[in-house]
């Protein structure tokens, strides 16, 4: 079975002025993904007559279908269905039947239909029409030779209707296409390049048919397999097999599948085990608290959190000492771990997780400069915190650190981490 190939253009200068994210085409992408077509190019043109031609001419070379989105609104900016016109030799005609659709659409919404509005029933001559339920602006399915062209509005929830309803099915009856499977490995604590050398000899022997590739994020890496094939059942039986493997591997690292996070790992760790969590954040401003409030059914574990930027507030309502503060910094060991200990006592929960440190870009110090970060632990049994350096930047140092911290906690809970008699 061959593959077949899309290429996804995005027209409109918004695009590129960066003044709207083109989320269609990652959308578009995955529900093509879905069918087994693979996309091999994703572009962004501005609204010029000759950069549309000369984009759809290089496209056919190389795609069997060509997906675009936008410019086709009623204004003279517009200019998809034009220049659809004039790649095709084509004119544009009068449908009646998109004229009904907008005149229906006006008439639900208690509006007056006005000439520009009227243009949108111009569709060329050659288009198969594909009706737009949700808004003006009408769908075209072009066909030159074995090549498919799908013209689409950018407004993504109009596009998505279309593509999902109408676009999709009638691709899948068109072309046959393989399965294609992904399946993601999530790692955290650990390096790309560890993993990539741990992990080379397994890479190595993977079948033909499955390709590895490493997704790295900050303080995670994702391994995502993808297995391409004419049996579902048997592509999923090769990837379930080789990802079997990888625990023997690199185990200690892996903490979820697919499109499971951190945060609901430990949710789930937390409620197998009937315990429950508080917070003390300083360098991640609530991150933690955030992430772990935003899963449903989380009271069940996470107790509450305070978010102790400034001395007063560490004194204050989390009992860390004056003198510590005084003797030590706030981004220190002791105060990490007064941190943690005084939120688990306060709010009586089975672990107490604190972050401290200096996100940057200023506050550093010499001794503490930016990136300095400490993670306090507390259990029942003991507490204990851990020093990283990590980065210039503010906002990798956030995410670095509370990615760090979800580790720390998950390894702590699972009994792989820090006991005892190690502090």
């Amino acid at each position: 079975m061959e593959t077949t190939y899309a290429e996804i253009i995005t027209i409109g200068d918004e695009i590129l002025y960066g003044q709207i994210t083109d989320t269609n085409s990652q959308w578009l992408g995955s529900e093509l993904n879905k069918i087994g077509v693979k996309v091999i190019r994703k572009s962004a043109i501005a609204d010029k007559p000759e950069d549309i031609l000369s984009t759809f001419a290089e496209a056919e070379t190389r795609a069997d279908i060509i997906i675009v989105t936008g410019g086709l609104g009623p204004t003279k900016d517009d200019i998809t269905k034009h220049t659809f016109c004039e790649y095709f030799g084509v004119e544009m005609t009068h449908r009646p039947e998109v004229m009904e659709n907008i005149e229906a659409l006006f008439k639900v919404r208690q509006r007056s239909l006005n000439k520009m509005n009227q243009t949108q029933a111009l569709v060329p001559s050659n288009a198969d029409v594909l009706m737009n339920k949700v808004g003006t602006a009408p769908g075209m399915w072009f066909e030159k030779g074995n090549k498919t062209f799908i013209s689409m509005p950018g407004v993504p929830h109009e596009m998505k209707k279309m593509i999902s309803e109408q676009a999709i099915p009638r691709l899948q009856k068109k072309y046959e296409t393989p399965f294609i499977l992904h399946k993601m490995v999530k790692t955290i604590g650990v390096a790309e390049a560890v993993l990539a050398e741990t992990l080379e000899d397994w890479e190595t022997n993977l079948p033909e048919n499955i390709k590895l590739a490493f997704l790295p994020r900050l303080g995670q890496v994702r391994l995502r397999l993808t297995a391409m094939g004419n049996s579902l059942e048997e592509i999923t039986q090769e990837v379930e097999q080789e990802v079997n493997k990888l625990p023997d591997l690199i185990g200690k690292y892996i903490y979820a599948y697919d499109d499971e996070e951190v945060e609901h790992t430990i949710g789930k760790l937390l409620m197998a085990r009937n315990q429950t969590l508080a917070t003390a954040e300083s360098c991640t401003g609530g991150l933690i608290a955030n992430k772990i409030t935003d899963i449903a059914g989380c009271s069940a574990y996470f107790v509450g959190g305070i978010v102790a930027y400034g001395y007063e507030v560490k004194v204050s309502q989390l009992g860390v000492k004056q003198e510590t503060l005084d003797e030590h910094g706030a981004v220190s060991e002791q105060v990490a771990m007064e941190m943690a200990e005084n939120v688990r006592k306060k709010y009586g929960s089975s672990y107490g997780l604190a972050t401290t440190g200096i996100a940057g870009p200023d506050g550093g110090t010499p001794e503490k400069p930016v990136g300095t970060v400490w993670i306090g632990y507390s259990d029942e049994n003991f507490t204990f915190a851990k020093h990283y350096q990590l980065t210039p930047n503010r906002m990798m140092n956030v995410n670095f650190t509370y990615n760090l911290a979800m580790n720390l906690l998950r390894r702590q809970i699972l009994g792989e981490g820090v006991n005892k008699e190690d502090v």
